[in-house]
Formats: C-alpha cells, sequence, structure tokens
C-alpha cells in the first residue's frame, strides 16, 4: 500500500473510530473558590511555549498531510481556522513529502493560508538532522515536533519494527536544529521514566499525548488480518501522564494532548502544570462534518468558556491557575497513588 493511500485510510478510520473519551480528565475535580476577587476584562490567555509566545493556550496538533488533495483540503481548512482564531497549527507527519516531492504542497498551504501565525514541522524518530531541516524549511516551521509512536508501528503492517538511537537522533537534533524541538507521543502517554530521558537532552517542551483519544492502536488493527488485540488497551491515561511530566519535567514544558475535547479539560490540563494543550480528533471532527465556520466558532467559544472559569478561580494569567488547588479521585488518584506521587500536594496548593 502506498503511503498516500494509507494516509486517506488513517483518516477515515479515526473519524468513523472517534475518541475514547478515558483520558482520565473527568477524574479532576477542580477545588472551588468564592471569592476570587478577579475580573473577566483583565483574564489573558497568553501563554508561551519555549521562545515562542502564544496568544491562545490551545493548538491545533498534528494531524494530516501527504495524502493527495484531500489531506491538502484538510490542512488548508485547520489553518485558515488557526489563523482566524490565533492559534498555533502542528502539520502531520512530513515524511512523506521528504521522500514524494509531490506531497509538499499538502503541507505548504497550511503557511500560505496562516502566513503570520506559529507553526510546527512533524517528523517521527527516525529522521536525521537533514531531514529535520528540511521540513522545518518546507513550511518556514517556527519549532518541530518529533512523534514517538512505536505502538502504532508495531501494529502497523507495514510499520518499523527497530527503535534503537531515537534519543540520541532527539538529542542531536534538539542542538543543531535553529528552532526549538517538541517530542511529542501519538497517543499512548509518557511516564516518568520517558520524561525523565528527554529532560536530560536539549529540547523545549515535552507534548504527553496521552491514552484516551484516538486510538492508533485500534486504527492500525482495523488494518491486520491478525489483530494485536493486546495493544488497544495500552498505554498511560492522559490525566496520569500530565501529572507524571510535570512532576520531572523540571526546566522543559509540558503540553498536554489525548482526548482533550472540551474547555474545561483544557482548563484542568493548565491547572496540573500544562503550558499549552493540543487538540487534534475533536477538531476534526467538526470540521468534517459542520465546516470550518462551526470549526472557527467553536474554538472562539471555548475561549470564551477558559476566560470565564479563570474569572471563576481568580485567575487572570495561565501562570496563575497554577497554583489552584485540585482533587484527584478514582483511577486516576490510584494510579498516581501507586507510583508514588504525593496526590495531596495538588489538593493543599493553597494552604502550602
Amino acid at each position: 500500500m502506498s503511503r498516500t493511500h494509507r494516509k486517506l485510510e488513517h483518516i477515515q478510520l479515526a473519524l468513523s473510530a472517534g475518541q475514547l473519551n478515558q483520558s482520565g480528565m473527568d477524574d479532576i475535580q477542580i477545588i472551588h473558590q468564592s471569592l476570587p476577587d478577579s475580573s473577566l476584562s483583565k483574564v489573558s490567555l497568553h501563554t508561551g511555549i519555549g521562545e515562542l509566545n502564544l496568544s491562545s493556550p490551545i493548538f491545533i496538533n498534528a494531524m494530516t498531510g501527504g495524502g493527495g488533495a484531500e489531506t491538502e483540503k484538510i490542512n488548508s481548512e485547520l489553518a485558515v481556522a488557526a489563523r482566524e482564531t490565533g492559534l498555533a497549527i502542528a502539520v502531520g507527519s512530513q515524511m512523506s513529502a521528504i521522500k514524494n516531492k509531490e506531497e509538499r504542497k499538502t503541507y505548504e498551504i497550511v503557511r500560505k493560508n496562516h502566513p503570520n501565525g506559529i507553526i510546527f514541522a512533524n517528523l517521527g524518530s527516525e529522521a536525521t538532522i537533514e531531514q529535520a531541516n528540511i521540513a522545518v524549511e518546507m513550511i518556514e516551521a517556527n519549532g518541530l515536533q518529533i512523534h514517538l509512536n512505536v505502538i502504532q508501528e508495531l501494529t502497523m503492517p507495514e510499520g518499523d519494527r527497530a527503535f534503537e538511537g531515537a534519543l540520541e537522533r532527539i538529542e542531536r537534533i534538539s542542538e543543531e536544529l535553529p528552532v526549538p524541538v517538541i517530542v511529542k507521543e501519538v497517543g499512548f502517554g509518557m511516564g516518568y521514566e520517558t520524561v525523565k530521558k528527554l529532560t536530560a537532552t536539549p529540547i523545549c517542551a515535552i507534548d504527553i499525548g496521552g491514552f484516551g483519544g484516538t486510538n492508533f492502536a485500534k486504527i492500525e488493527n482495523e488494518r491486520r488480518r491478525d489483530e494485536f488485540s493486546f495493544f488497544n488497551h495500552w498505554g498511560i491515561p492522559t490525566s496520569v501522564s500530565l501529572v507524571e511530566a510535570c512532576e520531572v519535567s523540571d526546566h522543559v514544558q509540558v503540553l498536554a494532548s489525548g482526548g482533550i475535547h472540551s474547555s474545561l479539560d483544557i482548563v484542568k490540563s493548565l491547572i496540573i502544570g500544562a503550558s499549552a494543550v493540543g487538540m487534534a480528533g475533536s477538531l476534526l471532527k467538526i470540521l468534517k462534518e459542520k465546516g470550518i465556520s462551526s470549526l472557527i466558532s467553536q474554538i472562539q467559544t471555548m475561549h470564551q468558556d477558559i476566560a470565564n472559569m479563570m474569572t471563576a478561580l481568580g485567575c487572570h494569567t495561565i501562570k496563575e491557575l497554577q497554583t489552584i488547588p485540585i482533587l484527584f479521585t478514582g483511577m486516576t488518584h490510584h494510579w498516581l497513588n501507586e507510583r508514588g506521587i504525593n496526590t495531596s500536594a495538588y489538593s493543599q496548593r493553597m494552604r502550602l
């Protein structure tokens, strides 16, 4: 099967499979503040990823490209939505365009339609520094995402089977590339151990890509004759992965993604410690089912919702949100405690 056909099949399967809604974000309760001492007019949604300044804590995460006209249309409309709402946007893996120049336009359309915006290039951890430079140049990117997708590759019938040297390649690219590097998972989450290794490199941020949104193991299993069912429930839920990453990230910023589908999920993620929150599958669903105008409207509504919740909590900035106490319940509480994380520190923040 050609890479182009596989890209299109991934989109179709992702839309039909939908979101798992198993991110664990429902296990997080925000502690209400009855005396917020705040004003909606003073709320700022500005945040940052490394040296990049973002006007919104939401960014459109990597989805597609390299699948011909259909993926060009999707990226074109996503870029317009990002431009109209002030969002940063990441493209899907650009390896297809590096190997086939005919596919470059499916990615270049993003910069064309979002000329002054923040755009992230995207490659897998097998990429070389030369390929990373090509990917960045292709779309005049402000940063590069390096994605980790071991489970997807192992489940993919034609996927990779060898993953040696990934950390060393990430380190070299982040040392030599002229733009910031973000390392992201594709939906199976990052635990403490992985994040600890990555923080020893010069990357600027980690996107935890937790379990609970689009499940690429299930998507690839739809394409297999002999299903790897053991990978269908493999991964670290977004709520758990986000906390584990924030516990150890130190100087490296943490980005939340993986089944984030509401403004409430976004606020919870920011409270835990995320600098920004990536959304993909839920936005693609709105775009494909309701059109670009509805997508723009939905993003604008989420901005309004976030500002209202920040006002209710007495926060005028994203940084202030990270002082709000939260309570972990259910599976997330059990998992974090078994991993030796002091969840009480989060619930008693204002008392400490």
